[in-house]
């Protein structure tokens, strides 16, 4: 009794001790999620997701894996006993939420102001230097979440010059752009292929599809990346859907 005892702590221990290879698939509502940086913050191995959306790296039990992706929210899991034992671990991920489009100040009735150039350029350089340490991150076992204010002393001065060029202010009406040329400019043909599954001659018919869809003017009219991405998502299933019913 004793030995069986003692043969079966040594196998719980074997389980925590010595690393194993995981293998898994990340996707994100059931599209596979290919280039995701698979990071086990204990070791510090690195991996990446290939175009199905698989990867595999060495873990134990209790390591944390951290994945990383451009267009969607950090998520970090830790490895249990029964995810050693599985054969294929699936891992989902959330979009980021979106970002925000313009400035508004509402606690000067008698002003109005509006995004300039420089403010956005602002805006561009705290969301890049937000999305550089957050992928820097993961690395630090000590520290995963990241704080980061605005620089309020560069907007302050940002505000100071727009209250007093207001009298100068012109409004400019945004150039209009259709669904199908913002979709281009939006994601490479890489994105089209590998990640919605097109055919290189069925890119131009499934966004020809996407514009009759009169809810495709509102998005281009939005104009964000995540909407976009959301709208193709929707589209692509009925698209599949449509060419399949035709066969």
């Amino acid at each position: 009794m004793k030995v069986k005892l003692l043969i079966s702590l040594l196998f719980f221990i074997s389980q925590f001790s010595f690393s194993q290879t995981i293998k898994g698939k990340v996707i994100f509502n059931n599209y596979v999620i290919p280039n995701v940086e698979v990071i086990n913050a204990n070791s510090k191995i690195l991996t990446v997701t290939d175009s199905n959306g698989v990867f595999s790296i060495a873990a134990k039990a209790n390591d944390i894996l951290v994945f990383v992706s451009k267009e969607h929210e950090l998520k970090k899991i830790t490895i249990t006993p029964e995810m050693t034992r599985s054969k294929v671990l699936i891992v989902e991920l959330s979009l980021k939420a979106e970002e925000l489009n313009e400035v508004l100040i509402t606690n000067a009735p008698a002003i109005k102001l509006t995004a300039t150039v420089e403010v956005e350029q602002v805006k561009r350089d705290e969301i890049t230097a937000d999305r550089a340490e957050k992928k820097l991150k993961p690395l630090m076992i000590d520290d995963l979440n990241i704080n980061k204010g605005l620089n309020m002393i560069r907007i302050g001065g940002l505000l100071a010059t727009l209250l007093k060029k207001e009298k100068e202010e012109v409004k400019k009406a945004l150039p209009e752009i259709d669904f199908a040329t913002l979709a281009k400019n939006s994601y490479d043909q890489k994105f089209y292929l590998e990640t919605l599954k097109l055919q290189a001659d069925e890119i131009d018919l499934f966004l020809q599809f996407c514009e009759a869809d009169p809810k495709s003017k509102t998005i281009a009219a939005i104009n964000n990346r995540l909407s976009t991405m959301d709208f193709l998502f929707v589209k692509n299933t009925e698209f599949k859907k449509l060419a399949s019913s035709k066969k």
